[in-house]
């Protein structure tokens, strides 16, 4: 059904999610509603279609659909005063919904290794209304290996992936907080997406809850070509 969830406006788009019963949180529909994809996206004539869209440099938005399930899959860590990280942060449309989901008092790491795209998502989320929430440190935009996290921000009660990892990256791992959760695509061929769960004392327990087909997290170099 996800596919049938294109709108003509943010608001019939997020509507269309939960209608089609990918968005079931009122907290996830209302942080979606807050958030104007149209100033993520390269073509406004897009912004409210239900599938990726490219933003440059070898990246895509992801499809609303799968964000909303990662923002879904999430919910049980971003609380207020929550801590994510959102590695290959790309738009920075994730992060204002994620911002939205962990406020007030909450912060939001996003991590992208193009630094293009940071400065475009930085841009973009000012666009949006959040150029204060920048300041005020509340969002974060960085360049760096989103494979290796961002260890000084941490340990982060959730962690969202947004490309496809060979294996679970052990420095993400290490910086999920005890409970944490880690929303991440896996595999090469055939993709799942993973919950990571850290309980409290530690112990990981990870399931496979949906097949997907996302690009592969890569360095910078390899996404270019």
């Amino acid at each position: 059904m996800a596919w049938r969830s294109s709108g003509r406006t943010n608001a019939q788009l997020i509507g269309n999610l939960s209608k089609n019963g990918i968005l079931h949180s009122e907290r996830v529909i209302e942080a979606m509603k807050a958030v104007d994809r149209a100033n993520y996206v390269p073509s406004y004539g897009e912004a409210y279609e239900d599938s990726p869209q490219t933003i440059g440099h070898g990246a895509t938005i992801s499809a609303p659909h799968m964000h909303a399930y990662a923002s879904e899959h999430l919910l049980p860590y971003l609380r207020p005063g929550s801590k994510v990280l959102d590695v290959g942060s790309g738009s920075g449309y994730l992060v204002a919904v994620l911002h939205e989901l962990v406020s007030p008092g909450g912060k939001v790491v996003g991590i992208d290794h193009i630094q293009e795209l940071v400065d475009s998502s930085v841009e973009n989320l000012t666009k949006d209304g959040r150029g204060d929430a920048i300041k005020r440190g509340e969002i974060v935009m960085l360049a760096g290996d989103g494979r290796l996290g961002h260890p000084e921000g941490g340990p982060y009660d959730a962690i969202h992936v947004g490309a496809a990892a060979a294996t679970v990256p052990e420095a993400l791992l290490d910086q999920l907080a005890r409970p944490g959760r880690m929303f991440i695509p896996v595999g090469v061929y055939l993709q799942n997406i993973e919950h990571i769960d850290k309980d409290e004392h530690g112990k990981i327990h990870e399931e496979e809850v949906m097949g997907v087909r996302y690009v592969p997290l890569t360095d910078r170099d390899k996404q270019l070509e």
